[in-house]
């Protein structure tokens, strides 16, 4: 029998083709979806609700064409954060989450200690944001930024295939 991480759920073939299906579209209806994976449509139901209450599925979101909304410019964030402490890192984690143009923020190993995702309408406003908001949020020793020319590649659907799976219960 295969060991799992305590907070992990059990995910078996039935889910990961409901999962792969969702990524795909998630806007298909039940129905829909049941009848791609072989399933009754109660039972296809039960397992996205379990899904989602057990937060293998976070949310359903529509994916926006940030151009095409007039945020034109994303950069990448080198943060280090000065002094190294706990009371140093909550406040900063406290602001970052507070700000809207911050779309991802992760604690990376290395010299900086963050990289952030920003997105903004102009350079000119990502130079302000640096400027009125970044550097002034409790912590932020240094400031490194990468701006994004093109992107070439943008997926949001893991890469599942391969993943180690337990059997199917009865359905």
């Amino acid at each position: 029998m295969q060991t799992h991480p305590p907070n992990e759920p059990e995910l078996d073939q039935i889910d990961m083709a409901i999962i792969t299906r969702l990524q795909a579209d998630a806007t298909i209806s039940n129905a829909e979806l049941a009848k791609k994976i072989n399933l009754s449509p109660s039972a296809c139901l039960g397992r996205c609700k379990r899904l989602k209450q057990s937060g293998v599925i976070r949310q359903f979101a529509a994916i926006i064409d940030e151009r095409k909304v007039g945020l034109d410019v994303i950069t990448y964030v080198f943060v280090s954060l000065s002094p190294h402490n706990r009371v140093t890192t909550d406040a900063f984690l406290k602001s970052i989450r507070q700000i809207p143009n911050v779309m991802e923020c992760h604690n990376i190993s290395g010299i900086h200690d963050y990289l952030l995702k920003i997105i903004s309408p102009s350079i000119n406003d990502y130079r302000n944001f640096v400027i009125d908001t970044l550097i002034e949020v409790p912590g932020v020793g240094k400031v490194e930024t990468s701006v994004v020319l093109s992107t070439e590649k943008l997926s949001y659907q893991l890469p599942l295939a391969g993943k180690k799976l337990v059997e199917p219960k009865n359905h």
